[in-house]
């Protein structure tokens, strides 16, 4: 017969279990409370305040009202105000901004051949064919900030000009660089480059240490004359050849299914995946050596891989998401790596134009490395 007392004994082993093992306990209450955090108040599709370089042409007090008239929408924020397109199109280029306004220098024509504000200046004046104002040049790669970009096309401008009038003339002329289409995997297939790599570098390497514990190599990795520094390397060198492999199958077949193909250097994409994924290796190295148990190793790995997906650029803006969401974002190698990613891929970007997350990444790498050694030796103490 099936007993009460044995399974109420049961029940309170698993219960002083759980309570000494600090470590899932811990995952049972964050995990629910971060997914909450991420969801209800990091996560936003309503993008507002996205990077721009400004290029003012005209240098009137008409261009400049009607950068305050675009301001006002808080859709876009200016960050840089630059002379020529090209050095605009070259912030794009480099990830500083995703989009540029452009005022031409004849502005004011413009305005008085619109349609929708002429008839206050069409008397005297020959019949011309009307124009956009101004134009917008966005980095079309994110679907969601060239939405964004594109709800200023048709921008009323009543508050300049009373008698304005909705027209089939658009207000603003947008162009959208890298993805004219707006197809969605084009966005997809790089990110999931970097997203497909933090899951198994990671996963991979967050167990190594443990791993040889629980097999009963430490007592012999002690007696050797091999340092710690030794260990990791040795340890995270054939996860580079794996993590290159996964790299070539995703681009392969992004390329052959849904024709995203490389834009960009394959040199500079290997240097910069190289950097990632040591960055993400040496990640897995400092959690394998927090854990005490493989169990543990995976619990946090998903920890960490949670807020790469979400935080990272992946599936949200980075620019959609509030302050403090940001700041925990530029935390993760992932968020990094898709800029880089995207850069090379999708905007043919350069070594120079990645160098800053380049020189992040590499930095991570050198750190975890490094505390993974320490804590190492720490353990053989």
């Amino acid at each position: 017969m099936i007993s009460g007392r044995r399974i109420l004994a049961i029940l309170r082993k698993e219960l002083l279990q759980l309570r000494r093992d600090r470590m899932t306990f811990g995952m049972i209450v964050m995990i629910p409370l971060i997914q909450l955090v991420l969801f209800g108040y990091a996560i936003n599709t309503e993008i507002r305040h996205i990077p721009a370089v400004l290029v003012d042409q005209s240098e009137s007090n008409l261009s400049r009202s009607l950068v305050q008239m675009v301001e006002a929408t808080q859709v876009v924020r200016f960050e840089q105000h630059v002379a020529t397109v090209a050095e605009a199109e070259r912030a794009i280029v480099r990830a500083e901004v995703r989009a540029a306004f452009i005022i031409p220098q004849d502005v004011a024509q413009r305005l008085v051949r619109n349609p929708a504000i002429g008839s206050r200046f069409a008397d005297g004046l020959q019949e011309v064919e009307a124009r956009p104002i101004a134009q917008w040049v966005a980095d079309g790669s994110d679907t969601l900030v060239a939405a964004a970009i594109r709800s200023l096309r048709g921008m009323p401008l009543g508050e300049m000009f009373r008698d304005s009038t909705n027209t089939a003339t658009p207000t603003f002329e947008v162009t959208l660089f890298y993805n004219p289409e707006q197809r969605s995997v084009v966005n997809i297939v790089p990110g999931l480059v970097g997203i497909i790599l933090t899951m198994t570098m990671i996963m991979f390497t967050s167990a190594a240490i443990v791993r040889e514990s629980e097999r009963g190599n430490m007592e012999m990795l002690i007696t050797t004359p091999i340092r710690p520094v030794e260990i990791m390397i040795g340890k995270i060198i054939p996860y580079v050849g794996i993590g290159l492999i996964q790299v070539a199958i995703i681009l392969g077949l992004g390329a052959l299914l849904f024709s995203v193909t490389v834009a960009g250097s394959l040199w500079v994409l290997l240097l910069v995946t190289l950097l990632f994924i040591l960055a993400s290796l040496s990640l897995g190295l400092v959690l394998s050596t927090l854990a005490s148990n493989q169990l543990q190793a995976m619990q946090m790995t998903v920890f960490v891989l949670m807020p790469s997906i979400l935080l990272s650029g992946f599936m949200f803006p980075y620019e959609g998401m509030p302050r403090g969401a940001q700041l925990i974002a530029d935390l993760l190698p992932a968020t990094h790596f898709m800029r880089i990613i995207r850069g090379v891929v999708l905007r043919d970007a350069g070594l120079m134009d990645l160098l800053p997350d380049s020189l992040w990444l590499l930095g991570f790498a050198l750190l975890g490395l490094g505390l993974a050694s320490l804590r190492f030796r720490k353990r053989l103490d």
